[in-house]
């Protein structure tokens, strides 16, 4: 296996103000013990547009590494403060993230091949957001600016969809602020904006997810239907919210993905953070009081064996579905 990280945005093309330093990039599992071409995958971790759980990062682009896929983790913007709202960076971070690695389609072994989209939670808004938005993305570079963004698939997994009556209120917070206009709400609302050209998508949720609603995949997959888009939904009777892999997969993941949460920490307890205030800067600090990116990245987990017989099958029928794209 041949691993690399790259930046995705260049000097002076990436300017979001509670960065602390980060800079969007991404992880890749490749192939290296041949010259075939593959179907490739990006992944974006969830984590309520505060955090990139990493859970929900390497361990799912190892499965898919597995399966034969070359496979890309997406560490974009987040905000863990809540004070600075991302508004369209994480969606730029995203389609960067697709024309960086399709620019790069000899070097990564993907010319001619699908390139899927993968993401969970709120990151399943921000994939979900590009399969709906993508054509109002332009790219600040010429180098970019005539590489498709639109992926061939997108797997989208108990994903936030609606700004409406079942959304989860945290992530849209996080990414469009506390006073955010109808405008922006409609726009991030995303059931409303599927069309004829989005692409494929596949989704997945459980029935007792407490966080996000299930309705939110539904009316995903109601918006496809309508438009004649092909898709897969599976309901899955029984799991918490944040399954991943549905198996505690948080001591084996590569940590990377929350080196924003950590540069954070550390720019608020020095009294340098961006528009945050003493009782949320009080409550960052009880929270992370060592700051350590194992402890940034820590997450709920709960699965038992039988959640593992039927929700921890998802990726394997993603995989039959990527397959048949």
């Amino acid at each position: 296996m041949k691993q690399l990280r790259e930046d995705i945005w260049k000097d002076g093309e990436y300017d979001y103000a509670a960065a602390y330093g980060f800079v969007p990039n991404i992880h890749a599992y490749l192939h290296d013990e041949d010259d075939e071409n593959r179907d490739c995958i990006i992944i974006s971790p969830g984590g309520g547009y505060c955090k990139c759980a990493p859970h929900e990062g390497e361990p799912i682009a190892l499965e898919f590494y597995n399966m034969g896929l070359n496979a890309f983790v997406l560490s974009y913007s987040t905000d863990i403060t809540v004070s600075v709202p991302l508004k369209d960076q994480p969606l730029k971070d995203i389609s960067r993230a697709v024309r960086f690695v399709r620019k790069r389609a000899d070097e990564y072994h993907i010319a001619g091949k699908k390139l899927v989209i993968c993401g969970f939670s709120a990151s399943g808004h921000l994939c979900a957001s590009l399969a709906t938005h993508y054509e109002d993305v332009k790219d600040v570079s010429d180098e970019y600016a005539d590489v498709s963004n639109r992926p061939d698939g997108v797997i989208l997994s108990y994903p936030v969809i609606t700004s409406g009556e079942y959304t989860h209120e945290g992530s849209i917070e996080a990414l469009l602020g506390s006073d955010a206009s109808k405008e922006e709400l409609d726009y991030y609302s995303l059931e409303k904006h599927v069309t004829a050209d989005t692409p494929p998508c596949f989704l997945w949720q459980t029935q007792t997810d407490e966080l996000v609603p299930v309705e939110n995949s539904y009316l995903f997959a109601m918006a496809l239907r309508k438009q004649g888009v092909p898709f897969a939904h599976y309901v899955f009777p029984e799991g918490v919210h944040g399954l991943g892999l549905v198996s505690n997969t948080s001591d084996e993941a590569g940590d990377y993905t929350v080196e924003q949460v950590v540069r954070a920490i550390k720019a608020v307890k020095e009294g340098k953070g961006v528009n945050v205030s003493e009782e949320k800067r009080a409550w960052l600090i009880e929270s992370f009081p060592d700051g350590d990116a194992k402890q940034a990245g820590e997450c709920g987990i709960a699965s038992n064996e039988d959640v593992a017989r039927d929700a921890g099958k998802w990726i394997e029928l993603a995989g039959i579905w990527i397959d048949r794209l």
